[in-house]
């Protein structure tokens, strides 16, 4: 891949995930880290690691940011208040969890060997072959563990779809009164209105 080409994908990256943390909608935020995972799809086909940049679109995109999507939708998440002792507080732990892993990431670069002192990965190497070689035999149980916990995670969503009305709403069988023609609001029927009403 060229360098040019690898800076130019590697800023889209910085400023979608930004756009993750920065956004006030997680619909917004959902948006913005799936461009952040099919740009590292991109950058992995780049640099020759094609099963894994088609791994990552398939599997983050294709599946679990539409299962992210939903759930969002399903709970009816709104943008929240960034105000509050509560926000500041994780705003603080944010920025030092960030400043952390940047300070890492410089460390690393620091010590990282010169690439041309670097040998060569084998032919086969990052192959859908070998791959699936080493995933079935070496990480057979991480690989099921991993099934069980999307199959948690489905049966999540349809509890959370399934999930009733809020306790606070009364239906008519529970003995709330209708609602009147003039559009006065529905109350909850009181042992003092049945009183009244027998008398």
């Amino acid at each position: 891949m060229p360098l040019g080409l690898f800076i130019f994908l590697a800023a889209i990256a910085v400023l979608s995930a930004l756009g993750v943390i920065l956004q006030r909608n997680p619909v917004h935020c959902l948006l913005a880290l799936v461009l952040t995972l099919l740009d590292m799809a991109v950058m992995f086909i780049g640099l020759g690691a094609v099963t894994v940049g088609f791994l990552q679109a398939i599997v983050y995109v294709g599946a679990i940011m539409v299962l992210f999507l939903f759930v969002i939708w399903l709970l009816n998440l709104q943008a929240e208040d960034r105000g509050g002792s509560r926000q500041l507080a994780l705003k603080f732990f944010g920025v030092v969890g960030a400043a952390v892993l940047i300070a890492e990431l410089f460390v690393f670069l620091v010590k990282a060997p010169s690439p041309a002192g670097m040998n060569h990965p084998p032919p086969l190497f990052g192959s859908i072959a070998s791959l699936a070689g080493a995933l079935f035999t070496n990480y057979l149980i991480a690989f099921e563990a991993t099934s069980l916990l999307l199959l948690v995670a489905v049966i999540g969503a349809v509890a959370l779809a399934r999930h009733p009305a809020a306790a606070g709403s009364l239906s008519p069988a529970q003995g709330a009164q209708p609602v009147a023609s003039g559009g006065s609001e529905a109350r909850p029927v009181t042992p003092e209105h049945k009183a009244g009403g027998m008398g």
